[in-house]
């Protein structure tokens, strides 16, 4: 199963690596793109749980560093205003291009 970290800049100016251990945060954050702290929040933690469920699904337990990384980043995201907003720097790798696409 394929791994993957993303990484964040929170409305104080910090800069947060964070891990996934599923390509799946691809499907609810995008590079460049800034979001509530609010709406960042239930992002990762759909893409987060639906990650801990691939992993259940393929190896029959669920993934404790997701839901590790969960619960920081909610910690982390309780200290600022639900209007803040937080930037997707990075998501590493990048998905893999789509066969016939043209690049």
């Amino acid at each position: 199963m394929p791994e993957m970290t993303f990484t964040v800049r929170w409305p104080d100016d910090t800069v947060q690596r964070c891990y996934s251990p599923s390509l799946v945060v691809h499907d609810h954050l995008t590079v460049g793109e800034s979001y509530s702290v609010e709406e960042f929040t239930t992002r990762c933690r759909t893409a987060l749980t639906e990650a801990g469920e691939r992993v259940r699904a393929r190896y029959g337990m669920g993934c404790s560093a997701a839901v590790a990384q969960l619960e920081d980043l909610t910690v982390r995201a309780a200290r600022f205003a639900p209007t803040a907003a937080v930037r997707v720097l990075d998501l590493t790798p990048p998905l893999p291009p789509t066969p016939g696409a043209t690049p």
